[in-house]
């Protein structure tokens, strides 16, 4: 099969097509062949080696964390699942190839297509689990940093459905995006402290923070001098001061269900920001890396 590989850290040039071996899938596990895969944040800085001591390497590597597509074998004790069935997944294996294991894998509704099926796995749980850590309820206000992103863009819909008021960094271009989902916009940088402030008079009771740039000292700020109930999943020198870094995930098939269910019925909006194909995985990368696109970029396999 065709893969996406990196044999050392590096910038995109590292990235080739190669030919891999067909993986088989082993215990609780399906192999799907990929028609869709998304591209996260994540993925460009496992490659430049920036993320090694939290997510360790083993070249050669096939970045990707997510797809959609058909399986095509199971392994033993799999069941609800069969060969032909149309999924999304959290993968066990690089999702940029042809093919990939998984064993987080739901079925995929027929109201969504590959590349928003495969914009849902990462940004889904990631959202759904930050704001669980948060425990924002019904009449709270959240601040989300990098509102108009892949994760973020999930966040601040689930936040709103639960009635909570939500302000979001973007930039100018994404503010009438984010209004379109209930969002009070703000632009980010010098000065944030007191736009967020004008926005929400009556404070910030969380922030979530999906978009690093240095934010977290006026999230702080914002939070009256405490480092409580603010998460970050794109800073780890957060830790330095105190904030909780978010990484680690525990993602289940029903939740990944219920949010594909979500999608599906129109009360989740997955916005597609761009597609490459297979082979254009470095450019897709350097897209990412600028930390400027609504929504998720995808490569088509």
């Amino acid at each position: 099969m065709r893969a996406i590989v990196f044999e050392e850290f590096g910038g995109a040039e590292v990235l080739r097509v190669a030919e891999a071996g067909v993986p088989r899938p082993g215990p609780g596990q399906v192999r799907l062949r990929v028609r869709a895969a998304g591209v996260n944040p994540l993925d460009h800085k496992i490659r430049s080696g920036v993320m090694e001591q939290v997510f360790p390497t083993t070249f050669p590597a096939t970045p990707g964390l997510e797809a959609a597509g058909v399986v095509d074998e199971v392994g033993p004790g799999v069941t609800g699942l069969a060969a032909g069935d149309e999924v999304i997944a959290l993968t066990d294996t690089g999702s940029y190839a042809e093919f990939a294991l998984a064993t987080v894998a739901a079925p995929k509704p027929a109201g969504l297509d590959w590349a928003q099926a495969a914009a849902l796995p990462v940004a889904g749980e990631t959202a759904q689990r930050v704001l669980d850590l948060l425990g924002v309820e019904a009449g709270e206000t959240l601040l989300v940093h990098g509102a108009a992103g892949a994760v973020g863009g999930v966040a601040v819909q689930l936040a709103v459905a639960a009635g909570v008021t939500v302000v979001g960094t973007a930039s100018a271009v994404n503010h009438d995006y984010l209004r379109s989902l209930g969002v009070t916009p703000v632009a980010y940088g010098e000065g944030l402290v007191e736009r967020v402030r004008a926005a929400a008079p009556q404070g910030v009771d969380a922030v979530f923070d999906a978009a690093g740039y240095g934010v977290l000292p006026d999230s702080i700020e914002l939070r009256g001098g405490t480092t409580d109930r603010i998460v970050t999943i794109a800073d780890p020198t957060g830790r330095e001061l105190g904030v909780t870094f978010s990484g680690d995930s525990r993602p289940s098939v029903e939740r990944l269900a219920d949010l594909a269910r979500l999608a599906a019925e129109g009360a989740l909006r997955l916005t597609v920001a761009e597609t490459f194909p297979l082979a254009e995985a470095g450019r897709a990368q350097e897209r990412s890396a600028t930390g400027h696109t609504r929504g998720k970029l995808i490569l088509l396999a």
